[in-house]
């Protein structure tokens, strides 16, 4: 009986502790973690929202760039933060749901607690402009008598291609990339034939061509160009999330939650992701944002071929 109090009283302090820190929060800097490369749509993104969420949360707002395995450094590196609110994670929610899917990973898709979204990913096959293609079935045309590479930043992203050559009946041979800044180069370069994008094609204007979106549905830059979703019945996660170590008080999340969808009408933001990035500006709240990912993570496991 006298543990059981003892345990209760912890308890009981601790949720007053946390209570508090909570009320208090933000009293210090907030690192918000990058966890891709630099020169990438995810990276430029982040640091001009970590600039008008810092002006909202009145917190200085460290950007940490770690990239490495596909994101996955970066997202262990958020997960074995405090859970006080002070370490966020910009990222894909593809990378907190794939990596422990396929990957020996100190993380699970329930190390985090999802605070809100702020896009979707425009991920699409593309080509450079002068490639002897035009439409992903012109590719797979091209592809009966021609040996093609491609590029591709992510397990996720190879795994999602292979399986659209595997029901064609073709073979492509994946060529690594170190996110959009690398991928770039490799494509206009000709050192490789096509790419997968997670959007950055969409800042090169006229150099680039989009053979298919990679998301359920089609881009709003590219609305004639069908998507994987239409031609093959699969679709890969395509939110640009933040979320901060499991456990993080409640009402923390809510006020970092209410601060990004205010960040998000910041001008210079708006005008990166309007003019720039042509990506669309998609707030969900915490609940909204977490039941979309349980509902993406099925998806994956299957892929994955865990189910």
């Amino acid at each position: 009986m006298k543990l059981a109090k003892a345990i209760a009283t912890i308890a009981f302090v601790t949720g007053i502790a946390s209570a508090a820190a909570a009320q208090n929060y933000p009293s210090k800097p907030v690192t918000l973690v990058i966890p891709y490369a630099a020169g990438g749509s995810t990276e430029t993104m982040a640091r001009v929202f970590s600039v008008a969420l810092g002006e909202e949360m009145g917190a200085k707002i460290v950007v940490k760039v770690r990239p490495g395995a596909g994101g996955a450094l970066g997202a262990s590196e958020v997960a074995r933060a405090p859970a006080d609110g002070y370490t966020i994670l910009f990222s894909t929610a593809s990378t907190l749901m794939w990596p422990p899917l396929t990957q020996d990973v100190d993380f699970t898709l329930d190390s985090f607690d999802f605070v809100a979204k702020i896009s979707d990913y425009q991920q699409a096959i593309v080509a450079a402009a002068d490639a002897p293609f035009d439409t992903m079935e012109e590719l797979i045309e091209y592809s009966k008598d021609h040996t093609l590479s491609y590029g591709d930043q992510s397990s996720l992203s190879r795994a999602f291609t292979d399986a659209v050559a595997e029901m064609e009946g073709i073979q492509w041979n994946g060529i690594p990339t170190k996110g959009g800044g690398e991928m770039v180069p490799f494509l206009l370069g000709g050192k490789i034939d096509f790419a997968w994008s997670g959007g950055v094609h969409q800042s090169y204007g006229g150099k680039m061509k989009v053979l298919m979106s990679m998301n359920y549905g089609r881009l709003a830059a590219s609305p004639d160009v069908p998507s994987i979703q239409e031609l093959y019945g699969i679709s890969m996660p395509s939110q640009a999330i933040l979320s901060v170590p499991k456990g993080t008080p409640e009402d923390v999340i809510a006020f970092i939650s209410d601060k990004a969808e205010a960040a998000m009408e910041d001008p210079e933001f708006v005008d990166l992701m309007n003019n720039k990035l042509n990506f669309p500006l998609a707030y969900q709240d915490s609940k909204q944002i977490t039941e979309a990912i349980v509902e993406s993570n099925a998806v994956l496991a299957k892929i994955a071929g865990k189910e």
